[in-house]
């Protein structure tokens, strides 16, 4: 079973960045595609972005693209996401999550998220 690890949370300033880790185990890394997503209180799970296995194909919810930015390092078993220009409207838990193949890494390639890490945004 993968076990996901989320961290590198907490509050800012509205402008500020902040960068997001996802560190993963008990499968092989490069061969899973991963994602982040993000869920406000009173609100539904909301996806923000992909990234296949190897790292070239990346996918952005329209709310976050030119702000936000996926990687991996797959020799850290790690996974990425670099929030700059932060607003209020992206305060939320954010969780990581592992798909079923390297390649697809759209919106419904995942259902098990991670426990996430809190990101508040202040105006």
């Amino acid at each position: 079973q993968v076990q996901l690890t989320e961290s590198g949370g907490g509050l800012v300033q509205a402008g500020g960045s902040l960068r997001l880790s996802c560190a993963a185990s008990g499968r092989t890394f490069s061969n899973y595609a991963m994602a982040w997503s993000r869920q406000a209180p009173g609100k539904e799970r909301e996806f923000v972005a992909g990234i296949s296995g190897s790292g070239v194909g990346t996918s952005y919810a329209d709310s976050v693209k030119g702000r936000f930015t996926i990687s991996r390092d797959n020799g850290k078993n790690r996974m990425y996401l670099q929030m700059n220009n932060l607003k209020p409207e992206d305060t939320a838990v954010y969780s990581c999550a592992v798909g079923r193949n390297s390649y697809y890494f759209g919106p419904d390639g995942f259902g098990s998220w991670g426990q996430g890490t809190q990101v508040t945004i202040s105006s």
